[in-house]
């Protein structure tokens, strides 16, 4: 079975998933502790069985985790119904209100500068990071437009979050824990500080909608509000930067499909359907049986877990044809990237509106882009992207 922290196994996953789904569906991973579903049917079916849910349980000493515990205890993506169905019809409420339509020449203009930068960077002869200009401030801009985030503590959203999904990873070594909680703290103490500014001073935004709400009977709590925020900003933002960064990185190791979309931009919605599917930037999602579950011939006993290996349900040949092969113009595309049941992600339009402009972006000022040198892959299996990716044209 493979090791996740395995450098080799993190450099390309996919021969190893495959040969996992050849010998079945699901199989038990000792050293991730848990069953893993890894063919499209199974993975589909833990996403979707309502005998299986996300059913939060403390990081624990709890004491020590106060603050990350806080967090996904009143998170959207952490409960299940009625908790869930009162969350998520206001989140989507919210939604409902504009945000994506008010936004969205916001994010192709951000995306039309950060590649401009890029283009100038590489105008004086150097390589420039995709990542570091385009894939990792984009995200964070958007969802920080979506919050109102003033712009003056904008960079503080990125390290709060990325030392925050570290905890979703397994064997995390004690120091980085401890800096996960203090990073929760400290996102906590400030949405909380953001909020009450909203209940005085109202926007156009996303957290004075949600403060808005707490009124009404399916309102939201302060601690949801809270809760909320935070999972907005980490999974838009964890997400999307790394389909950013794996898809251009897969476009650019397959220049056939890069000049498909030069000759044909209207592939681009497709396009973006496929970079999710092809190197999916969430790997894994973890369910826990409340009653008693088979998936696929594997029985889940009530109280334990399973998980679904989004990256290898993505490449299953009895779904897509030639799941190996990156193909911009792959239509249906039926893949998993965005979750499936109850917990498809709210935020799914706006993080391809996202997409859809960094790639009309790249297309229209930097046609030739191609590499410039080997991308640095960040170590962990659960969320998979890179550090670097730099490039050139």
């Amino acid at each position: 079975m493979f090791d996740p922290r395995d450098p080799d196994f993190l450099a390309d996953p996919y021969p190893e998933f495959a040969r996992l789904r050849v010998a079945g569906e699901v199989h038990q991973h000792d050293g991730l502790g848990l069953p893993i579903a890894v063919s499209h049917n199974a993975a589909s079916a833990v996403l979707r069985h309502r005998g299986l849910g996300r059913i939060w349980t403390d990081a624990t000493p709890a004491e020590r985790f106060v603050s990350f515990n806080l967090l996904h205890r009143n998170s959207l993506l952490e409960s299940e119904p009625p908790a869930h169905t009162r969350l998520r019809r206001t989140i989507s409420a919210a939604f409902a209100r504009g945000h994506v339509a008010r936004l969205r020449p916001t994010v192709e203009r951000l995306a039309e500068t950060m590649v401009a930068e890029i283009a100038a960077v590489i105008a004086d002869g150097r390589p420039a990071d995709l990542l570091e200009h385009l894939a990792q401030p984009l995200p964070v801009a958007v969802i920080a437009e979506l919050l109102g985030v003033p712009e003056a503590d904008r960079p503080k959203l990125v390290p709060w979050s990325n030392t925050i999904v570290k905890m979703y990873e397994y064997g995390l070594p004690a120091a980085q824990q401890d800096a996960a909680e203090r990073a929760a703290a400290e996102f906590v103490a400030y949405l909380r500080e953001l909020a009450d500014d909203r209940r005085r001073n109202p926007g156009d935004d996303m957290v004075t909608d949600l403060v808005a709400a707490s009124g009404t009977e399916d309102g939201l709590s302060a601690d949801e509000v809270v809760a909320t925020a935070v999972l907005l900003l980490m999974a838009g933002h964890e997400a999307t930067v790394n389909v950013i960064g794996n898809g251009v990185w897969a476009l650019l190791r397959n220049p056939g499909q890069w000049q498909r979309l030069r000759d044909d931009p209207g592939l681009v919605e497709t396009a973006v359907e496929e970079l999710i599917r092809y190197d999916s930037p969430l790997q894994l999602f973890e369910r826990t049986a409340t009653e008693d579950v088979e998936i696929a011939g594997f029985r889940v006993a009530r109280g334990e877990k399973i998980a679904a290996l989004l990256g290898a349900a993505a490449h299953d040949p009895a779904v897509f044809d030639a799941p190996e092969t990156l193909d911009v113009g792959r239509s249906p595309n039926p893949h998993l990237g965005f979750g499936g049941g109850i917990h498809y992600c709210v935020g799914a339009p706006l993080a391809r509106v996202e997409i859809a402009a960094a790639l009309r972006a790249l297309l229209a000022q930097l046609p030739r882009l191609c590499l410039a040198g080997e991308p640095q892959r960040r170590p962990e299996f659960v969320i998979r992207g890179l550090r670097t990716l730099p490039v050139s044209a």
